[in-house]
Parts: C-alpha cells; sequence; structure tokens
C-alpha cells in the first residue's frame, strides 16, 4: 500500500497561531532563523494555499525544530500546544463539524469518548485515523502521522496529538485521562497508537 503524508493546511495554520501564542512571536522567530528557515513561516496567511503533501511536511518540520530548540522542555511546550489546539479547532470547523459536536455534548457522559475521538479523527483529515475499543480501553490509530513525517527517534515523539486527544476528551466528559503513545512511526512502527486508559 503507497504511503500517504497529508494534513490540512487550515488545521496547520491554527497550529502555527496556537505555536505562536504559547511561546510569543520573538521566540518562535528566533527558532526559525536558529535553523535557517523563512521567517515568513511564522505568518499564518502563509500557510492558506499550500498543498495537503507540503502542509504534512512543514507540520513535521516545526515539530522537529521545536524539539531541537526546547530539548528536554519540548514534550510540555508541545502537549500545551496541542491542548490549546483542540478549541481553537473546533471554533474554527465548519457547520457539519460543529452539529456533531453539539450531538456528542447532549450524549450521556460515559458515551462520549469514543465519537469525540472519532471527531479529533475527522478535524485531522480523517482517512489515516481510525479508533478501536480494546476492553475497557480506547486506541487511536493514525497511519498516516504527520506530525512523524520524514523523522527517526529513539523514543515517541507525537506530543501535539497527545496534547489534543488529551483536551479533546477533557472537553467530552471533564475528566483527566491517562494516554500513552505506545508506537510511533519515528521509531520504525508502521503506525502511531495512542492508548487512553478508561478502566482503571
Amino acid at each position: 500500500m503507497m504511503e500517504t503524508h497529508s494534513f490540512p493546511p487550515h488545521v496547520l495554520r491554527n497550529f502555527v497561531i496556537t505555536l505562536s501564542e504559547e511561546i510569543g512571536q520573538g521566540t518562535f522567530a528566533a527558532v526559525l532563523s536558529k535553523e535557517g528557515l523563512p521567517e515568513e513561516w511564522a505568518a499564518p496567511s502563509y500557510y492558506n494555499s499550500l498543498s495537503s503533501e507540503r502542509a504534512a511536511q512543514m507540520y513535521s518540520r516545526l515539530q522537529s525544530v521545536l524539539r531541537a530548540y526546547y530539548g528536554r522542555g519540548a514534550r510540555g511546550a508541545l502537549l500545551r500546544i496541542g491542548s490549546r489546539l483542540w478549541n481553537r479547532l473546533l471554533d474554527d470547523s465548519s457547520f457539519g463539524i460543529k452539529a456533531q459536536a453539539a450531538v456528542i455534548r447532549r450524549l450521556p457522559q460515559s458515551l462520549r469518548r469514543k465519537p469525540t475521538l472519532e471527531l479529533l479523527a475527522r478535524i485531522l483529515g480523517g482517512d489515516g485515523i481510525s479508533v478501536h475499543t480494546l476492553d475497557l480501553d480506547l486506541l487511536l490509530v493514525d497511519r498516516s502521522s504527520p506530525a512523524a513525517f520524514e523523522q527517526t527517534n529513539a523514543a515517541p515523539i507525537c506530543f501535539v496529538t497527545l496534547g489534543l486527544i488529551r483536551e479533546c476528551l477533557f472537553w467530552a466528559v471533564g475528566q483527566e485521562h491517562d494516554i500513552e503513545e505506545r508506537a510511533c512511526r519515528t521509531t520504525g512502527a508502521s503506525q502511531c497508537e495512542f492508548k487512553i486508559n478508561i478502566g482503571g
């Protein structure tokens, strides 16, 4: 099966806005300069006309330079960016996404988690993402994983996705969840897998 690397450009634009707000415009400019990247990458409008393939490449590259810049602090920064990104994406979504979100919020709390993760998958482009039930727990599988595009690492690196999962579930049920990226394409796995522990 042919690998696909695509990412919705509007999601990338919202990621860049959230990133700039989290670390500050000046720091963002410094990160780009240090890595020899164009200063226009800090402008959200730059991302409006990108192809989905180019958006995937840039999403991965931006996270890579942030990991290099922050070192051990990168995980926390990227988790916070992912958490903040959830509500921005929801606010910027289509009428259909917002209608689906409204339906989820009317479900009994115990039935909201899986549909919320499926909503997140739809927002992120959907085709390569699926949600599975593991006894009492849930598993989100990302086969395209743009954050891992052209990256290799000894340990999983999809911290923004972890932050998105954490915040979307908190939005759904008002509870924190223990979430683990148990497989990552950067380490040689065929897909990125995020286990959401619910059963205790």
